[in-house]
C-alpha cells in the first residue's frame, strides 16, 4: 500500500507527455541520466518527484523495487506512446484513470474510492473512516490522516476542475483526468464539503476500451457474470461508475461489433467471450481505427 506518493501534485496536462517521451529517451532520466531532471523536464524538484509516481501509479511506466531504478515503459506506455504521445485522444485518458483506479498497491487511495468506497455522495471525513476500516482489515498499518486528506484533495483534483480555475496556459494546473467528468461538487455545509461521484458520458469510454478491460478482467476466461462487470474489482461499473443500464448498453454495442455475446434468457445473465484478442490487442486495435 502506498500513500500520498504525489507530493500533492495531481497530474497536470502535459506532464504524461514529458515523462513518457523523456523515459523513452532515457529510461534514468528520473535519475539524472539526461541531465538534471528538473531542467529536463521543466519542472520542479517537487514536480519531478510528483511525475516519476504518477508514471508509475497510472501503469505508464516500471521501475524495479531494488537496485538502480531506472523507468521503462510498459506494453500500454509503449502503446500510448506510439499512437498518442500527448494524450489527446479519450481512449487514452481512459486508459490511464483505469491504469490509476486498479493499482492498489502504488496508489492505494485511488483502489480504494473506485473499488470499495460505495458512496455515491460523500465527503473527506467519510472516505477518511472508509480508508481506515479498509487498512485495517487488511492487516497493515494506519496511514496518518493527514496522508489520507491529501490524497483526498489530490482525487478530487485529479477528476474535478473548479470554476473559475487559473486559465494562464503558461500556468496549467488542471488535470487532463477531469475531462472524464467523474466527480462534481454537490455543495458546502457547515465547513464540510459534498462531492459526488459521476457516471462517465458512454461517448467518453470508446467500446473497444471498454472491451479491453473486460478481457482483462476475464483473464483469459470466456464467460462472465454480467453482475461482476458492474460490483467486481476493477471492473468497468466500478472505474467508470457505470450502472448497469450503461453496462448492457456497452454489451449490446459490443454484440453487434461480433466481440461478445450478452445472453439474458433462462435466468442467465453472462456475457461470453467471442474474440481471442487479448487486452493490448484490443487497445492498439483502438489507436489503428483512429489512424485510418
Amino acid at each position: 500500500m502506498k500513500f500520498r506518493g504525489h507530493e500533492t501534485f495531481a497530474i497536470r496536462k502535459g506532464w504524461l507527455n514529458k515523462g513518457i517521451k523523456n523515459i523513452e529517451l532515457n529510461s534514468g532520466v528520473f535519475l539524472g541520466d539526461a541531465g538534471n531532471p528538473m531542467d529536463v523536464l521543466g519542472i520542479g524538484a517537487n514536480m519531478v518527484k510528483a511525475l516519476r509516481y504518477w508514471m508509475i501509479a497510472t501503469k505508464i511506466a516500471e521501475e524495479p523495487h531494488s537496485g538502480k531504478r531506472k523507468q521503462s515503459l510498459t506494453d500500454i506506455g509503449t502503446t500510448i506512446y506510439r499512437n498518442d504521445p500527448y494524450f489527446e485522444e479519450m481512449g487514452s485518458l481512459a486508459l490511464v484513470h483505469y491504469g490509476l483506479a486498479s493499482n492498489e498497491g502504488d496508489a492505494t487511495s485511488w483502489y480504494i474510492f473506485f473499488n470499495e468506497f460505495d458512496y455515491i455522495e460523500f465527503s473527506e471525513d467519510d472516505f477518511q473512516s472508509h480508508v481506515k476500516k479498509y487498512v485495517r482489515m487488511s492487516g497493515n498499518s494506519l496511514p496518518s490522516e493527514r496522508s489520507i486528506s491529501d490524497d483526498f484533495k489530490c482525487i478530487i483534483n485529479t477528476y474535478y476542475s473548479k470554476p473559475n480555475s487559473n486559465n494562464n496556459p503558461e500556468d496549467n494546473i488542471e488535470s487532463p483526468l477531469v475531462e472524464l467528468g467523474l466527480i462534481e461538487y454537490l455543495y458546502s455545509k457547515n465547513n464540510i464539503r459534498l462531492y459526488k461521484k459521476v457516471m462517465i458520458k458512454e461517448e467518453l469510454l470508446p467500446d473497444l476500451i471498454a472491451l479491453a478491460i473486460i478481457l482483462n478482467n476475464a483473464d483469459g476466461k470466456k464467460e462472465l457474470k454480467i453482475s461482476s462487470l458492474l460490483r467486481g474489482k476493477k471492473s468497468i461499473g466500478r472505474i467508470f461508475n457505470l450502472d448497469m443500464v450503461r453496462i448492457i448498453n456497452i454489451l449490446y454495442r459490443l454484440e453487434k461489433l461480433g466481440y461478445v455475446k450478452v445472453v439474458r434468457t433462462a435466468g442467465l445473465d453472462i456475457v461470453e467471450i467471442l474474440t481471442d484478442m487479448k487486452y493490448i490487442d484490443c487497445i492498439q486495435l483502438y489507436y489503428d481505427n483512429l489512424n485510418q
